[in-house]
């Protein structure tokens, strides 16, 4: 199988690498230099960058993972435009090039996350939930990259949209989260009653391979969890995790100082399903938070 792959560099897409096997075919479309190739872990793997990928007639399956961190940099005209544009150019290239190339590639991967469905959520959501205005920015984001990739649905290639919750891993989002806490600094966000839909690396990664195999799986999945929590139960489960105390809040103010506009996405949340994966079979490994962060940090506990 030959693979195209944005996004290879970052979290998700390493994980997703070292699960493909090793007669697959991987084209990384990277702005790194050629030698970058020794940081992927594949055995037969190209670098290329996306302008000088001219068409996709041999590729199988392309898997768009691209775009940059949403948080961590105060929103500014020119990061909001930098968030747009790292996602919504690249899947325009990507579906420009389906359009073009003959025979076409049979799936289209593209990642997407679940701040569609808005944030301070009080009930649960899921795929069928209307997503109605107004927006948010982070909304508006995944709603016209989702536009975007939807473009390339045909007879001959379908579309899996993979709506990304908090994604937990030795590495990541948790890597981050892990300092403070293993100093005896964690403490839940704003009143910590906020819904944190999370999904361990490995659900996360055999979700993409049904997408990959599996021609019944089109069209939007949540890539979460079926077991989301609050801000207030996750950092009491990372606490007890590490055995360390959770006792510094972080004031929802604080976070509005530092982070402005962008702070919405920490201090506020969502509880998302994913019923479609569960109703076409899906087996989640770590369905519950307990059991991920055990299997992620088993040193931390006997």
């Amino acid at each position: 199988m030959k693979i195209l792959l944005t996004g290879a560099t970052g979290f998700i897409g390493h994980h997703l690498i070292k699960s493909l096997p090793a007669s697959d075919e991987l084209i990384v479309v990277s702005r790194q230099a050629p030698h970058g190739r020794q940081a992927i872990p594949h055995p037969n793997v190209s670098l290329y960058p996306l302008d000088a990928i001219k068409d996709v007639n041999d590729i199988d399956v392309i898997i768009n993972l691209a775009g940059e961190p949403i948080i961590g940099k105060r929103w500014s005209a020119s990061q909001k435009q930098i968030l747009c544009q790292s996602r919504w150019q690249t899947t325009d290239n990507l579906v420009n090039l389906i359009a073009q190339s003959t025979p076409k590639p049979r799936v289209l991967i593209n990642a997407s996350a679940v701040g569609i469905y808005g944030t301070n959520q009080p009930h649960a959501v899921d795929e069928a939930t209307a997503i109605e205005p107004p927006l948010d920015f982070a909304q508006e984001i995944c709603r016209t990259w989702e536009q975007k990739a939807l473009a390339a649905q045909s007879s001959l290639t379908r579309v899996s949209l993979i709506r990304i919750g908090i994604v937990l891993g030795d590495g990541g989002a948790l890597a981050k989260m892990k300092l403070p806490f293993s100093l005896g600094l964690g403490g839940k966000i704003a009143d910590g009653h906020q819904g944190m839909s999370w999904v361990h690396i490995d659900d996360l990664v055999a979700l993409l391979q049904h997408c990959i195999h599996d021609p019944h799986y089109h069209g939007l999945y949540n890539a979460t969890a079926p077991n989301p929590v609050s801000n207030r139960e996750f950092t009491q489960a990372l606490g007890q995790q590490l055995q360390r105390p959770t006792c510094l809040p972080m004031p929802a103010f604080m976070l509005n100082v530092l982070l402005g506009e962008s702070a919405m996405l920490l201090t506020q949340g969502q509880w998302v399903l994913p019923k479609r994966a569960i109703a076409q079979g899906f087996h989640f490994k770590f369905p519950d938070l307990a059991a991920a962060l055990q299997d992620i940090y088993p040193q931390s506990r006997p």
